[in-house]
């Protein structure tokens, strides 16, 4: 197999090459959070602030469904990680291609369920009236673009899982151009609102899918990978619903938990709406570093274990998250001291710029204990033990953050509901902590021994 661009993790310096991996993830972060930021851009100031609002409102639904199979996704790429590791080359054929025809039996039904259910989850969510016919005209384009969502993120699992990391930052560049282009056309130029927007994104998403098939073809060309489903493997099918399922329908019941809180958003009118969806561009600018060390700490414990490596493994199941925890409280901290003037190229309305202020305030100082939580759980993810970390992200988000939310809201005061964040985001690290040193399961892997039930 062509080796060109992958990331070896089984030798050499453990942070030299995780962040040899992260940085493409990051930058590519960084363009994705670019191509969001332009939406909001263009639509703050060409369309105004009930527009914003819809879009602010619209991504739940969207991530209810697209949640669960994009965890799959993180399941192929678990299983890819393995199996490079162990150097077994007819396993990754498998998986491989069977992640393809995947990608067709959950895309297209993805689709058709969100054109129908968007109605029905908005009003459930308490979309103001102001901002209904633009939220469900944006959230009905945006589901248009599953098949393209499923196929890409699944592409890129596949490259992070062979350790090739810097191929999806080139995808993310064309899609990136192509978004804001067609942004500034549509909306700016033709003036079709969220719409334009909507589709700007979609077409955007369903070019880097394409580009992504056409770059592990050229490659990799062991893999004979395809455009359209070829070979379905039943075992490898069943290892994939296996570890990915736990994480998709974790990444469902999360996106769910927050449309509960989205709903606890809205009832406080569209300016504060606005507000967190402006902030909520800004906090992302902090979260690139969290989701490509993860994403490093996944392929760096899969590659190990697949490889029998468990010294290096012990070495580095503690450190990568904490080094996370680490880089995401200065970026925080560097963020908090210019929010203002950051804010206020998004909105110039006073009102939605008070409460975006104070919720960038509230969520970067407490975002590097996510971090922390969040590393450890991929750590323990790219071995397969998926069960502990499945329940604990449901405790967090349906024990924590929803009941705390719903308490602030009702008792203090609702602009105060991010506050649930800090407090779901300390439970979570220190249950994942505690997994680390009490898990018989997790001491019997770094002694080097099979656990009994993963």
């Amino acid at each position: 197999m062509n080796q060109s661009g992958k990331i070896d993790m089984t030798y050499g310096s453990i942070m030299s090459k995780v962040f040899l991996f992260a940085i493409p993830i990051i930058i590519g972060n960084v363009l994705q959070q670019l191509y969001t930021t332009v939406d909001t851009l263009v639509i703050g100031n060409y369309c105004g602030k009930t527009s914003l609002a819809a879009v602010g409102t619209s991504s739940q639904p969207v991530e209810i469904l697209l949640g669960l199979f994009l965890g799959v996704g993180t399941g192929v790429s678990i299983l890819v990680s393995q199996y490079t590791g162990a150097n077994n080359e007819e396993k990754l054929n498998k998986v491989t291609h069977t992640a393809v025809s995947f990608v067709y039996m959950v895309g297209i039904p993805t689709c058709v369920v969100g054109l129908w259910m968007t109605p029905l989850v908005l009003r459930w969510m308490g979309t103001p009236d102001d901002t209904w016919d633009a939220a469900v005209s944006y959230t009905r384009i945006i589901f248009f673009g599953a098949l393209g969502n499923v196929g890409y993120n699944m592409n890129a699992g596949i490259l992070r899982g062979l350790g090739d990391s810097k191929a999806s930052l080139w995808f993310l560049v064309v899609s990136c151009i192509t978004n804001i282009i067609l942004d500034l056309v549509f909306v700016a130029g033709l003036g079709m609102d969220v719409r334009g927007a909507a589709l700007a994104t979609i077409i955007a998403m369903y070019l880097s899918w394409m580009v992504s098939i056409i770059y592990i073809r050229r490659k990799f060309p062991a893999l004979s990978f395809s455009f359209l489903p070829r070979h379905c493997d039943r075992e490898e099918l069943g290892n994939i619903v296996k570890i990915g399922m736990p994480i998709g329908i974790n990444n469902s019941l999360y996106s769910f938990g927050h449309v509960v809180l989205q709903s606890l958003v809205n009832a406080q009118g569209s300016t504060f709406m606005a507000g967190v969806s402006v902030a909520g561009r800004v906090t992302g600018i902090t979260n690139v570093a969290i989701t490509a060390l993860s994403s490093a700490a996944t392929t760096f414990s899969g590659q190990n274990y697949g490889a029998k490596n468990i010294d290096r493994l012990r070495q580095g199941y503690l450190k990568i998250p904490v080094i996370s925890g680490m880089i995401t409280l200065a970026a925080g901290l560097l963020v908090i001291s210019f929010r203002m003037p950051i804010l206020r190229i998004f909105m110039k309305d006073e009102g939605v710029l008070l409460y975006a202020g104070r919720y960038v305030m509230v969520l970067l100082l407490s975002q590097w204990l996510y971090a922390i939580f969040n590393g450890i759980i991929c750590v323990v993810n790219g071995v397969g033990l998926i069960r502990y970390t499945t329940i604990v992200n449901i405790l967090m988000l349906w024990l924590v953050r929803v009941p705390s939310a719903y308490i602030i809201s009702y008792f203090f005061d609702g602009t105060y509901v991010m506050l649930c964040y800090p407090i779901s985001f300390g439970f979570g690290m220190i249950m994942m902590l505690g997994y680390y040193l009490f898990s018989p399961k997790w001491k019997a892997i770094i002694r080097n021994k099979e656990p009994e039930n993963a």
